[in-house]
């Protein structure tokens, strides 16, 4: 449709031709997110996961990051150190699986290759009319440095290397893990995958304040203060009970989780992590040093049952199913009552339930 031609003969367009013409410009712009959105979910959906396998964890594993742990405890470590730690592959499988299972409620999966080594993750979107998996294909290879992206790609979309590292990283910094990532960029000297027997190695020089940025993944500012009402109630529960003096772990335990003023999930598990600290008799100073200037409950012996050791499998087990998930608390129990039997005190399926 044609404007109108004014006296200057200059053809101009009608109020009501420009007001559609805009309102088509105005309709293209709103829709081009959804049709962009669309074209994307058809490249990367695939109606079928990558990984099928489930999240639970063996005792092995356990044991693997129990052995690494104590042939790399920081206690130990001076600045400036330089160590090379040796991560069995298997371990990595397993901890790939594990984040990806907790972040996502997906799979993932790590293997060596004769060009580097593979890390797959399969996670399921929701809410959609027919089944949707993004799978994702990483394999890294190892340079000069830090590793670098061989190949990768979503679904059936190939992404250059150069992009997936700006992905990556970008992604990285959203959940806001740059400080943390940076400060392991600075102290891996180099990453060495070994095919026999298959793990990785990792070359670091030790630094004190890489402890710092891992308990600011582990705990945020207000999991630490809901770990300070915690404290501060243990402290005030304990009080009447004459020091060293058996209680049973129901008196104590319903009331910590009702009574620090906040009864949300979130106090709950504080109050879960600060009782499994104290039946461990840990200091919580030791993970938190702000803790080191809160009330310190005087200790009594927990029962459960009669029995001391029940209440410390059961308080322990029940911190580690609300901050790391049943599966792992599962692994940590199963792997305790067969070291437990190996040691000679035998194995437990009452302790273990």
């Amino acid at each position: 449709v044609r404007g109108r031609t004014g006296r200057d003969g200059v053809e101009r367009w009608a109020p009501g031709t420009m007001s559609a013409a805009l309102m088509r410009f105005l309709f293209g712009l709103a829709v081009l997110p959804l049709l962009t959105t669309a074209v994307v979910l058809l490249a990367v959906c695939e109606s079928s996961p990558l990984l099928s396998r489930g999240e639970a964890i063996s005792p092995d594993s356990v044991g693997e990051a129990r052995r690494l742990l104590a042939s790399n405890d920081p206690r130990r470590l001076r600045r400036g150190e330089e160590r090379t730690a040796s991560i069995p592959a298997t371990l990595v499988d397993t901890l790939i699986n594990y984040f990806a299972s907790r972040r996502w409620h997906g799979r993932g999966a790590f293997s060596l290759a004769e060009d580097g080594a593979e890390v797959r993750i399969t996670v399921p979107i929701d809410g959609l009319p027919s089944p949707c998996y993004v799978n994702l294909r990483i394999v890294v290879q190892p340079m000069t440095g830090e590793p670098r992206v061989l190949r990768a790609s979503v679904g059936r979309l190939q992404i250059p290397p150069a992009l997936a590292e700006l992905l990556i990283a970008s992604t990285i910094r959203m959940s806001g893990y740059a400080p943390q990532w940076q400060a392991a960029r600075r102290s891996i000297r180099r990453l060495v995958f070994a095919q026999e027997p298959a793990s990785v190695e990792v070359t670091y020089v030790w630094e004190p304040g890489l402890l710092d940025k891992a308990r600011v993944l582990a705990f945020t500012a207000e999991d630490i203060q809901r770990m300070q009402l915690a404290q501060t109630a243990l402290t005030a529960l304990l009080d009447p009970y004459t020091p060293r003096g058996g209680v049973p772990l129901g008196r104590i335990l319903a009331p910590l989780l009702t009574n620090s003023g906040d009864p949300s999930p979130a106090q709950g598990r504080a109050a879960l992590f600060v009782l499994a600290t104290y039946l461990a008799e840990a200091s919580l100073a030791n993970l938190l040093p702000e803790a080191k200037d809160w009330p310190r409950p005087h200790r009594v012996k927990l029962t459960l049952r009669g029995r001391y050791d029940s209440a410390q499998h059961f308080g322990i087990s029940a911190a580690l199913a609300a901050w790391a998930g049943e599966p792992a608390a599962d692994a940590i129990g199963l792997y305790k009552e067969i070291e437990d039997a190996r040691s000679g005190s035998g194995f437990s399926f009452a302790d273990l339930a």
